[in-house]
């Protein structure tokens, strides 16, 4: 497990995130964003954040660009129940997490689609890398298959 993590800069933080959680509140999807919703850790409280859902082969998945973040430190204290949102929809989810050498055709997807956005956090690692090189890759990155919860 990693201990890595990558603070998002002032305009991330401040303005990218604020204007892709409003449009996906607003249920506008940007490049498959959706809120993630996740209870605290040690609040209790809801916590959102955006994210990237990545749906690859028919499995959806979160991965954790900057590493150890706190949306990744709460969906492990939650047991991985999780909603996404987007709008007025909401879906619940069980997270599993991914062990490293499931990793790589994930990352691959991921930074297929991604890369623009997150590059900066894979230190040269891009959809054309080795399955190796993204292995290695994957293990600073927490990587999340989702399950639906049935109502």
């Amino acid at each position: 497990m990693s201990t890595t993590y990558r603070a998002p800069d002032w305009f991330t933080r401040n303005v990218f995130n604020r204007l892709v959680a409003g449009a996906t509140r607003a249920g506008v999807s940007v490049l498959g964003s959706r809120e993630l919703e996740v209870r605290g850790r040690r609040s209790g409280q809801t916590r959102r954040t955006p994210v990237n859902l990545l749906d690859l082969d028919g499995v959806r998945y979160l991965v954790a660009p900057r590493g150890e973040t706190e949306w990744v430190r709460n969906v492990r204290a939650a047991d991985g129940e999780i909603t996404l949102r987007r709008g007025r929809h909401r879906e619940r989810f069980r997270a599993v997490e991914l062990a490293d050498e499931a990793k790589a055709p994930v990352l691959r997807a991921y930074l297929r689609r991604w890369k623009f956005e997150v590059g900066m956090f894979f230190e040269g690692v891009g959809p054309d890398s080795s399955d190796t090189e993204l292995t290695a890759a994957g293990g600073r990155h927490p990587m999340f298959a989702l399950q639906p919860e049935r109502p």
